[in-house]
């Protein structure tokens, strides 16, 4: 009996291996499609929502809040094309909450994802995800005129209007 649990142990360990993805949550980041979860395609070509910016190039710092009522303050957001901004993110709530930069269509699939698997932690260059209390900073360099989404992707929150926008000129 010992005999056959241990070879049944061993037969399931691979799978289960493979089942735990490769970052906490448990999901394989390539499948996300956001800027930053596949890092083999983060390169610096112009994007429609941006890059990670580098921190010697910030231009300005941008305070947000964030808080229980599900909203960001500001939640619109101006910015030269070419800019590169450190947000100075604060959550004022008593639960989580996080900022994630992407384009609205990539958003809400995330966060469909998200509600499938409400435990999914994150650390991507795009997100910051801040306990009740907490302070964090993102930078996030602009490449080009257009709108560029943000939102908190824990489960609810986004469907709760947990949104904002960077209008990029």
């Amino acid at each position: 009996m010992k005999k056959t649990l241990s070879i049944l142990a061993l037969s399931i360990l691979p799978a289960l291996s493979l089942a735990a993805g490769n970052h906490t949550g448990g999901h394989a980041a390539p499948e996300h499609g956001m800027p930053g979860h596949d890092m083999s395609t983060m390169t610096k070509a112009a994007s429609p929502v941006g890059q990670p910016g580098d921190s010697a190039k910030v231009t300005r710092t941008i305070e947000l809040t964030m808080d229980d009522s599900m909203r960001f303050t500001p939640s619109d957001i101006q910015v030269k094309a070419g800019e590169t901004v450190r947000f100075f993110i604060k959550n004022k709530g008593k639960i989580a909450h996080e900022m994630v930069i992407g384009s609205i269509a990539k958003l809400k699939a995330h966060a469909a994802q998200m509600q499938k698997m409400p435990g999914m932690q994150h650390a991507e260059p795009n997100m910051i995800t801040l306990g009740p209390g907490k302070r964090g900073g993102l930078v996030w360099q602009f490449d080009q005129a257009g709108t560029v989404d943000f939102a908190c992707l824990i489960p609810g929150h986004m469907e709760a209007g947990m949104v904002g926008k960077v209008k990029v000129s």
